[in-house]
């Protein structure tokens, strides 16, 4: 069995509060990775709270972001539809929201998933590769050492092009698999 995990594909990440270029040219690749993908699909969610600016994260990056139920936590348009379809056509689907980078939710569930059906690969794609992307590969990592991690390059980008170079080159040191380079 295969996963894929597609992180943080939010508005706000996309071309909203903290999005970027390298964000938006990403969306068609992740977009096509979702929709060809053969297997369970697992979505995260930053999730914030309108405290967000008295958390810890909202005093170390004060931009308002991701906050529940407003259209910067909503998946971007392409990537929502892709999602759509996946659930469409009788693949499963599931959401994780989460307060932090890493989602403890995904990678107990990823290891329930796993004791009924052995997992063979997760491979991760999104947003921001030097934040939650390596986050949750690292967290699945130490939950599963023995499933192959991969991430998807191509389908990822990061808040700058050297922080995301400088977290593809972290995650080789941790045996996660990187491709699309």
């Amino acid at each position: 069995m295969k996963i894929l995990v597609v992180v943080d594909m939010q508005k706000d990440f996309v071309d909203g509060a903290l999005g970027s270029e390298k964000a938006i040219q990403i969306v068609p690749n992740v977009v096509n990775k979702i929709q060809n993908f053969k297997g369970i699909v697992a979505v995260t969610k930053d999730t914030h709270k309108a405290d967000y600016l008295n958390t810890q994260e909202g005093k170390k990056l004060p931009v308002v972001h991701c906050v529940e139920n407003t259209e910067g936590w909503q998946l971007n348009t392409h990537v929502a539809k892709a999602v759509q379809k996946h659930i469409d056509i009788g693949e499963e689907v599931k959401i994780f929201e989460k307060a932090t980078f890493g989602s403890l939710d995904l990678g107990k569930w990823i290891c329930e998933v796993n004791e009924k059906t052995p997992v063979k690969e997760v491979e991760l794609i999104g947003l921001c590769t030097d934040i939650c992307v390596i986050s949750n590969a690292l967290l699945i990592k130490a939950f599963l050492p023995e499933v192959q991690i991969t991430v998807d390059a191509a389908c990822c980008a990061g808040v700058t092009p050297e922080s995301h170079h400088n977290a593809l080159s972290a995650m080789k040191m941790c045996q996660i698999n990187i491709v699309n380079e």
